[in-house]
């Protein structure tokens, strides 16, 4: 989205992210994320860009990177469960992250998700020559969603009354869900913070098409959704935004990661049965762990009255499973592996796209162009 918002301003642009870089439009290779990341820098410098969005992970934020490039501009979009089995623990995690904020320039601002209680502890870590800016869709913010309305064709959004709020207007955007509507507004307070045109942002922020494997809208009758969910923050999130699409049944087809975050596979399989009219768990990339373990640990989780379940190992024939029974008003959300193109099983990576089997078996007239 910021890069987005750079190239309506009519600036070069370039972004950096865990799904690879590019500048200026154009995709920058390297042999692993160090040279990726060095590449991109360096045909920044060339193309003359100002503003690079760059995708700090906790591990690097951990290992330094903000104190070796400070950033102008700091954004927190949120702190659900991930990554535990890296840092050790929830308060590890945050601190991690906020090496982004301690790190930020003098005179540098950071944007805050007001809706996260960690906002507050990261605010009281804050550098006192940084500036701070919220964002929120209750409660005090600097930006503040009145409504956020979702459709197969994208996401209104309304904003209360505030100096940017009514330059911006009601944005259109042709993401889904509120966790964009979310993004939306980070995004907008950055750029307002780097000093870009409101106008700019609105045109940036409405031009702007989903990234692969995020709440990517693959077809239609039935709306087919892959995402990258794999916390339970993010599958709640998920299958609340398609929800809000089904006009009949929302199908769930989801695993867990073998050899990481055991603790979070029942509280995604409890999501899932409170979220979902049926769900088909299947294999993640289980690595070496015995699926059939994982999808049991999943399965515990779900207790009490909630979804239909049907267990499916092999997760091509799971897709093929909810696609063979899903009708013209149903939804299936395909999760947890997103943009990937490989899956992890034993010692062998193989080829593997969500995306790619769903446009495999889907007639061609339901599918949404890529």
């Amino acid at each position: 989205m910021i890069e987005a918002v750079v190239r309506a301003s009519g600036e070069p642009s370039a972004r950096l992210t865990t799904l690879g870089a590019w500048v200026c439009g154009q995709k920058v290779e390297g042999t692993n994320p160090t040279e990726e990341f060095l590449h991109c820098v360096e045909a920044a410098v060339r193309a003359e860009v100002r503003t690079l969005a760059l995708e700090m992970t906790s591990k690097a934020l951990a290992a330094g990177i903000a104190r070796r490039w400070p950033p102008r501009v700091g954004v927190f979009t949120n702190l659900s469960r991930d990554h535990l089995d890296m840092h050790g623990g929830p308060e590890a995690y945050l601190a991690a992250k906020a090496q982004l904020f301690v790190s930020l320039r003098h005179g540098g601002t950071a944007v805050l998700n007001a809706d996260d209680p960690s906002s507050a502890l990261l605010a009281d870590v804050m550098p006192p020559e940084v500036g701070i800016l919220r964002y929120a869709t209750s409660g005090a913010a600097d930006l503040r969603t009145t409504s956020v309305d979702v459709a197969v064709d994208g996401t209104r959004v309304a904003f209360a009354p505030s100096e940017l709020g009514a330059s911006l207007g009601e944005l259109r955007l042709r993401v889904h869900g509120d966790v964009h509507a979310q993004n939306a507004m980070a995004c907008a307070l950055a750029m307002h913070a780097l000093g870009y045109a409101p106008s700019h942002i609105r045109e940036g922020l409405e031009a702007f098409r989903t990234v692969a494997g995020r709440f990517e809208v693959i077809a239609t009758q039935p709306v087919v959704v892959v995402d990258y969910a794999h916390t339970p923050d993010g599958l709640r999130g998920t299958l609340r935004t398609a929800r809000q699409l089904a006009g009949s049944r929302l199908i769930c087809v989801f695993g867990c990661g073998g050899e990481r975050d055991q603790g979070k596979r029942p509280q995604m399989g409890a999501i899932a049965h409170v979220g979902a009219d049926r769900v088909i768990v299947t294999s993640d990339n289980p690595r070496r762990e015995d699926p059939e373990a994982i999808i049991a640990a999943i399965e515990s989780g779900a207790k009490g009255e909630g979804a239909s379940w049907e267990r499916v190992v092999d997760r091509r024939a799971a897709v093929e499973r909810a696609l063979s029974f899903a009708t013209a008003d149903d939804v299936v959300v395909i999760a947890g592996k997103g943009h990937e193109t490989t899956q992890e099983i034993g010692d062998e990576v193989l080829p593997f796209s969500d995306a790619a089997v769903v446009r495999e078996i889907v007639s061609p007239s339901d599918l949404v162009s890529a």
